[in-house]
């Protein structure tokens, strides 16, 4: 067998790289961050490298850390999964997956149903919550994201890279529509705005959608409706409160059953596409990959323009 690094030294290289503090790496571990240091001190040793750049209560990862890091963080949570393969034995095994609050329920919901087809008996977790998470400690199957840069350690595939373009509900329109011009004569306040939040800058919005569209409108959000989740938006439409800037794989059921209709063919590109993220040693799993692949399918979508 080839000679290994010292694995305790090296459990301690990926908690402080991913915690970015020898203190909290040393709270997870449960030992002292001089212990900690020891550790690190041992590994840099072995490889002849230095790993981190100290500075004072700060550390940063050396070009020699980046490179030994991803593969290391991978390692480890091979091992953890084979640990858990082992004391779950013959236990039915569960689905864990994460995903942010906006895909939850109008996105992910039915494609777990599809899933479920072919997998009746499967238990599932859903776990609705934003990134960063830990994957590796809170035993977490896959992971599904905004952006392809959260987890550079996992696998990673990208699902879709989704569009919107504006829906409103029949009764709205009949309440308000005017054929094709509506969204250049509509009241502000009927405009539904998302509120991504700070820490997102690439959602596109109204003035984004309006410029596409070759227009020079741009909606003022403080004058209309605005909410903190796209798939609320999409709610908001399907209920009469408004024209949503919705996301094409959240709104293609409710396109296709007439719930919503899409007031233009004029769609604008989000800034990033949907990723998922897993271990390497679950990738294969027929659960895993079945979702994968249901997940990343194209939508049919019945967009009803007019």
């Amino acid at each position: 067998m080839e000679k290994l690094p010292p694995l305790n030294a090296v459990r301690a290289f990926e908690v402080a790289a991913r915690a970015g503090s020898f203190t909290l790496a040393a709270t997870e571990l449960g030992v002292s961050s001089a212990a900690v240091s020891q550790q690190i001190r041992n590994l840099e040793s072995w490889f002849g490298k230095q790993l981190f750049v100290r500075n004072g209560n700060r550390i940063t990862l050396t070009d020699a850390g980046h490179a030994i890091y991803p593969q290391t963080a991978r390692a480890l949570g091979d091992i953890a999964a084979v640990g858990r393969r082992m004391l779950e034995g013959g236990v039915r095994p569960r689905l864990v997956v994460s995903v942010p609050f906006s895909l939850a329920e109008l996105w992910l919901a039915p494609r777990l149903a599809e899933l479920l087809d072919g997998f009746p008996q499967m238990a599932i977790d859903i776990r609705v919550e934003d990134d960063p998470v830990d994957v590796v400690r809170q035993n977490i199957d896959l992971r599904i994201s905004y952006g392809d840069y959260h987890y550079p350690a996992l696998r990673m595939v990208r699902l879709v890279h989704d569009e919107v373009l504006p829906v409103a509900s029949p009764g709205f329109l009949k309440r308000h529509g005017n054929q094709g011009s509506i969204l250049a004569d509509m009241h502000e306040s009927q405009f539904i705005h998302t509120n991504w939040g700070p820490n997102y800058a690439s959602h596109p919005s109204w003035a984004d959608w309006f410029a596409v569209a070759g227009g020079t409108r741009a909606p003022d959000p403080s004058h209309g409706r605005r909410v903190g989740l796209s798939s609320l938006a999409i709610s908001a439409a399907r209920l009469g409160l408004g024209v949503a800037l919705g996301q094409t794989t959240m709104a293609a059921t409710d396109l296709e059953a007439g719930r919503l209709i899409a007031l233009s063919a004029i769609s604008v590109r989000l800034g990033q596409p949907y990723c998922a993220f897993m271990l390497p040693a679950k990738a294969e799993r027929a659960d895993i990959a079945g979702l994968v692949a249901l997940l990343a399918a194209t939508p049919k979508t019945a967009r009803g323009t007019r």
